[in-house]
């Protein structure tokens, strides 16, 4: 019999692949599913972007690269974010990953073993608690409040560090909320910082150029006073469509930088060399299809939020940024699995459960407006068909 280490098992999955998964064998079978479960958005990627891949493939770019991404790359990064942020960057602590979640992973399994804690959002994205699991250390969950927006509260994170803590994750905008932490939240978690500096941060902001109204993303990396523990997780998937290039960013305290390197050489050693000058063409090049999706997203979330404010037993926050809604449905008399798992098989709508994202968020959805307004709209007429139902 084989005998796996018990390590493996203390991993998880990801809800919404799961969904994703049976939502194409309900279609296989012929019938019409309405995808609101999958963070994926539904515009191509720009055209300029794709054709300098293809020109790289062209002028014969087929080979390893170094494992912490192209030089041009790296550049490319750290000019990006002087001109969005202000911030100054040295290339040489950019690392190129494949995806967004290598880089939060990276930073676990370099601080997690057994004895150690580490602080993540609740609810917050699934993988992070999956792979505190794995490394042995204890997972301790900060909430993400809906009287607060959603956003984190510094006196909540600040209460929970322990001895034992060694890694904060902070996620704003939030998946699975959308919540957006103000600046005054965030300035007085770095203030409260400076009493454990011990203490690194994962700040996950893949989200960062998706907000709306009056909310305003601001940066971990706007404050000098933590750069040397902190790591910035970023990259192109949501923001230039490009969810299927598994292309991201960390960029790391210089202290770290080679450990960092090292896990790349061990776990994947570089990243797909047509991707990279993708990236660079994706960073360099005109923004407007960027623009034009978050202006999009902006219509959807407020359709859909309107929607599902006139649905009976349930209510919804306007979310800040990202592009998920995290509705309130503890007045249906359904728990969010159920109604979940009903509303996919019998109504034909996939939308996640808010307990797949922590103990926080049972009670609540997760629905993506990553789709058509047409789409969006019907989705809501179905769940509107199936609660009035329920309800007889």
């Amino acid at each position: 019999m084989l005998r796996p280490a018990a390590s493996i098992d203390r991993l998880n999955s990801e809800s919404a692949l799961a969904v994703l998964g049976r939502a194409a064998e309900l279609e296989a079978e012929g019938r019409s599913i309405v995808n609101l479960g999958i963070g994926q958005p539904d515009f191509k990627t720009a055209g300029h972007i794709v054709e300098a891949a293809v020109k790289a493939l062209r002028d014969g770019h087929h080979g390893y690269t170094p494992a912490g991404g192209i030089a041009a790359l790296r550049e490319a990064v750290a000019r990006d974010l002087q001109r969005r942020l202000g911030a100054q960057v040295d290339p040489d602590l950019v690392m190129v990953v494949p995806g967004g979640k290598v880089t939060g992973s990276f930073a676990i399994l370099m601080f997690g073993e057994p004895g150690t804690e580490i602080l993540c959002p609740d609810p917050g994205f699934p993988p992070y608690r999956s792979v505190i699991d794995y490394s042995g250390a204890t997972a301790v969950a900060v909430p993400h409040r809906e009287e607060n927006g959603f956003a984190f509260s510094a006196a909540e994170v600040l209460a929970r560090i322990t001895p034992h803590t060694r890694l904060i994750i902070l996620n704003s905008p939030s998946n699975p909320t959308g919540g957006v932490t103000p600046r005054e939240e965030v300035e007085a978690l770095v203030a409260g910082l400076e009493a454990y500096p011990d203490v690194a941060v994962v700040s996950d902001e893949i989200y960062g150029r998706m907000t709306y109204g009056n909310a305003r993303h601001v940066s971990l990396l706007s404050f000098e006073g933590i750069r040397d523990r902190l790591i910035l997780l970023d990259g192109w998937s949501k923001t230039y469509a490009m969810t299927g290039w598994r292309l991201g960013y960390g960029v790391w305290p210089r202290s770290l930088i080679e450990r960092a390197h090292r896990l790349s050489i061990n776990f994947h050693s570089c990243v797909n060399a047509a991707a990279q000058h993708a990236g660079i063409a994706a960073l360099d090049g005109p923004q407007d299809a960027v623009e034009e999706m978050v202006a999009a997203f902006a219509r959807r979330r407020d359709l859909l939020v309107a929607a599902l404010n006139g649905l009976p037993g349930v209510s919804c926050l306007v979310p800040g940024g990202a592009f998920y809604v995290f509705p309130n449905i503890s007045g249906t008399g359904f728990d969010d699995k159920s109604l979940a798992d009903r509303l996919l098989e019998e109504a034909g709508v996939a939308v996640l459960a808010g307990r797949d994202f922590g103990a926080e968020g049972r009670g609540y959805l997760r629905l993506s407006y990553a789709n058509s307004e047409e789409n969006i709209e019907e989705a809501v007429r179905r769940m509107a068909r199936f609660l009035e139902m329920a309800a007889r």
